[in-house]
């Protein structure tokens, strides 16, 4: 473990070197973040998950940034050029740019201009005329370096020669290039243009065609954006900081006088900057731009899967799910409290008056025969349909009818996950008890999706995608270790999320469990194969075992507590039970009595918690959502209308919120509060539910524009919606199709848009 690394962590995130001390020797010996900010917080000064995983992540990139110092030194050390003052620069450089800049010299490269002219013998010329005396007379002393041996016919040769190599002493100057990208940083401008005879084919991106920002300035989703339209070939894309500023940094560095020979240096510098400097540091802030892009769309995507993980579930209930269909037919099934099948057929409640009646009649039975509690009906084709349908059947009172998101359904009912779970069911059947499950248990059913499925994002396809799959699994082992997992229920998908545990580990706790029966206690799980002392420690708190020998077996109490729990139990004469159950006995407690070095008060005051409310589900209860009645399709909606909507994806430029009409609206970001916001993070979160009014409708394109401002600006007329006093419009390039990654709200790109300032969001 370097003691360097970690004093810089220190340093960067404001803690206690103790604190990245222990928590690095943790990491280190196979402890998962969950684990760690669960269950050391002693150790770690009660650090959480986010600081957990940031310094995981920090110490990552400090050891590739070591390796890539190893990698120089042992190439110069090869090349017989390592110096002891270039050792030591190397060491304390704190960032690659740094090592790379200090390394561009000694870097093997291919045959440049400089090169060539060295061969020549046109070395000596350039160190004289770089040295600027006011003595030297360019011309005299390019002179004697004239040769037709070696290709060099005439003065202009020579000094063009010497101009090479000087180009290259500046471009390979660390501190020049230090200043420089300084300057690319700050002062960057990020240009894009159409590129020729593109004009009609890139339509999408016209928001682009003509566009310039400061780099430093551009959201994550703009660059993203430019730079898929670059990828695609409809556009070109610069980033270039003010040229005579740059030119003007680098002649204060290297011209040291109006001689003569400075005037060849001049010249040189100019050449280095447009030939060597510019290109290089552009791509370097293009890479640089991307990646601080990539990292900000990663995050968004995380929050948005967080929130969408932590839906309410509605819980252990007899459901009948519904996948809606026109032609084809509504496929039907019936499952029960804990997900399994237990009915399935198609109904055709809208191909005609005839079939209708019997799809009635047929709901009907089904809900008294299998005693159903839900119906969850799929968000995609005919779903308002259906939704009006079955709420039309005059059902008993108490049956929740509710809307499910099914973005990512059909993935998983062509997944291998699927075929394995139904192996006698068709794609459609696999489908439907996705959505009924995903009613009782959002959580338990969407691991089973690749996240990138789910379609909560922007820009998904475009970031790194080892880094998002990353951040998301990240994201999806916190959530799934945050609600606990019910060992003798839960799939292996969710249980290869548990801390310590893993496809195999969790495959093999299934096969055991049906071999052997269910688990009645954690320490059962010590049986199972290959489930070391490690892997036991790391997920048992995490792992539930409802109606067991032991009760804290159903808590998140670790085993490793339990020997105080069950003295405090002790010393107040009662059972660990009864303190479970009784406030009163909990409240006589003393958490200083019961100090070890093990457990201190924070894991003290965490058990006490826990006794309160065992195996308590951190997720928000269930509440019951409909939309508006007679909403059904964009056609039904007037600008000014008033209605109910759940947020379906949020993205750095507003969010979607789905209102019931098969096209999700956009909020822009002016229009999310009466207040001015920044992020959309700071007020709205995907599944939360809104009221929005209706801004603008584009009927062409099924786009619709929304606000969840108190007082909306509402103008009627050839002008439509105008903003208020004040009110910021939206930005050029904040589109509607090249943000939005819902599948199922793809639209065909066409000409025309909204007759509104808002039409900025909604053009491609």
């Amino acid at each position: 473990m370097n003691q360097d690394h970690l004093d810089t962590i220190s340093r960067e995130m404001k803690i206690q070197p103790r604190q990245v001390q222990t928590t690095a020797s943790l990491l280190e010996e196979g402890a998962t973040v969950p684990f760690i900010a669960r269950y050391r917080k002693e150790a770690t000064g009660s650090l959480d998950e986010t600081f957990v995983t940031a310094i995981r992540d920090r110490l990552a990139q400090l050891d590739l940034l070591d390796k890539r110092r190893g990698s120089v030194l042992k190439s110069l050390r090869e090349q017989e050029k390592l110096t002891d003052e270039l050792e030591s620069k190397i060491l304390q450089a704190e960032t690659l740019a740094e090592i790379e800049d200090i390394y561009l010299p000694f870097r093997p490269k291919r045959r440049t201009r400089a090169a060539m002219a060295r061969e020549k013998g046109l070395e000596p010329l350039a160190l004289v005329l770089f040295d600027q005396s006011p003595a030297v007379d360019p011309l005299a002393q390019a002179q004697r370096f004239i040769n037709p041996e070696k290709e060099v016919a005439s003065v202009e040769e020579a000094l063009s020669g010497a101009r090479d190599i000087i180009a290259e002493w500046v471009n390979e100057n660390a501190d020049c290039r230090s200043k420089l990208r300084e300057l690319f940083s700050e002062k960057g401008m990020l240009r894009s243009r159409v590129a020729p005879g593109k004009e009609a084919e890139g339509a999408q991106y016209r928001d682009y065609f003509d566009r310039e920002e400061t780099l430093k300035g551009a959201p994550s989703h703009r660059i993203l954006a430019v730079r898929r339209g670059e990828k695609e070939g409809f556009l070109t894309v610069r980033i270039e900081p003010p040229e005579k500023e740059a030119l003007s940094q680098l002649e204060s560095i290297f011209i040291k006088n109006d001689s003569a020979a400075s005037m060849q240096v001049r010249a040189a510098v100019q050449d280095s900057y447009k030939r060597l400097l510019s290109p290089s540091l552009e791509t370097e802030m293009k890479n640089e731009s991307k990646l601080r892009a990539d990292r900000e769309a990663i995050q968004v995507f995380a929050d948005n899967l967080r929130h969408l993980l932590m839906a309410p579930p509605l819980g252990f209930k007899k459901v009948m799910a519904i996948d809606p269909g026109f032609r084809t037919g509504c496929k039907l099934v019936c499952l029960d409290p804990q997900g399994k099948l237990v009915h399935s057929e198609t109904i055709y409640p809208h191909t005609g008056p005839q079939v209708l009646e019997k799809a009635g009649e047929r709901i009907r039975l089904l809900v008294e025969n299998c005693a159903t509690e839900a119906i969850a009906i799929g968000n995609g084709t005919a779903g308002r349909e259906t939704d009006s349908f079955i709420r039309g059947l005059g059902l008993p009172q108490g049956i929740q009818v509710v809307m499910v998101d099914e973005s990512g359904a059909s993935i998983y009912s062509a997944s291998s996950v699927a075929r394995e779970e139904f192996p006698d069911h068709d794609l459609t059947v696999r489908g439907a008890v996705s959505i009924g499950r995903r009613l009782i248990d959002p959580l338990a059913e969407l691991v089973k999706i690749d996240p990138k499925s789910i379609g909560v994002g922007q820009y998904q396809h475009d970031v790194e995608q080892a880094e998002l799959r990353k951040g998301l699994d990240d994201v999806v082992v916190s959530c799934v270790n945050a609600v606990g997992v019910e060992v003798n229920s839960a799939s292996p998908q969710l249980l290869s999320y548990i801390s310590g545990l893993g496809p195999q580990l969790a495959g093999n706790i299934v096969s055991f469990r049906e071999k052997n029966g269910p688990f009645r206690k954690r320490e059962e799980l010590k049986k199972v194969p290959r489930l070391g002392p490690r892997a036991f420690q790391q997920s048992a708190g995490f792992l539930r075992i409802s109606d067991g020998e032991c009760p804290l077996d159903a808590s998140a109490v670790h085993p490793e507590s339990y020997p105080i729990v069950e003295k405090m139990a002790g010393d107040l004469g009662r059972s660990v039970l009864d303190l479970m159950r009784e406030q009163s006995l909990r409240e006589k407690i003393d958490p200083a009595l019961y100090v070890t070095e093990q457990a201190g008060i924070p894991t003290l005051v965490d058990i006490l918690s826990e006794l309160s409310k065992p195996g308590r589900d951190p997720r928000k209860a269930f509440e019951e959502f409909s939309f508006a009645p007679g909403i059904e399709k964009v056609t039904d909606l007037e600008r000014g209308m008033k209605l109910p909507g759940i947020v379906t994806n949020v993205t750095a430029f507003g969010a979607f919120v789905d209102i019931g009409v098969h096209r999700d609206g956009l909020v822009h970001v002016s229009e999310l509060s009466d207040r001015f916001v920044k992020d959309p993070r700071q007020v709205v979160q995907v599944h939360q539910k809104v009221s929005v009014t209706v801004l603008d409708v584009d009927l062409e394109r099924g786009r619709v524009s929304l606000s969840m401002k108190s007082s909306p600006p509402m103008a009627a007329g050839a002008g439509g919606v105008q903003p208020a006093v004040g009110q910021a419009k939206t930005g050029k390039g904040d589109s509607y199709e090249t943000r939005i990654e819902r599948p199922k709200n793809r639209v065909d790109q066409k000409k025309g848009g909204f007759n509104n300032p808002f039409e900025k969001a909604f053009k491609k």
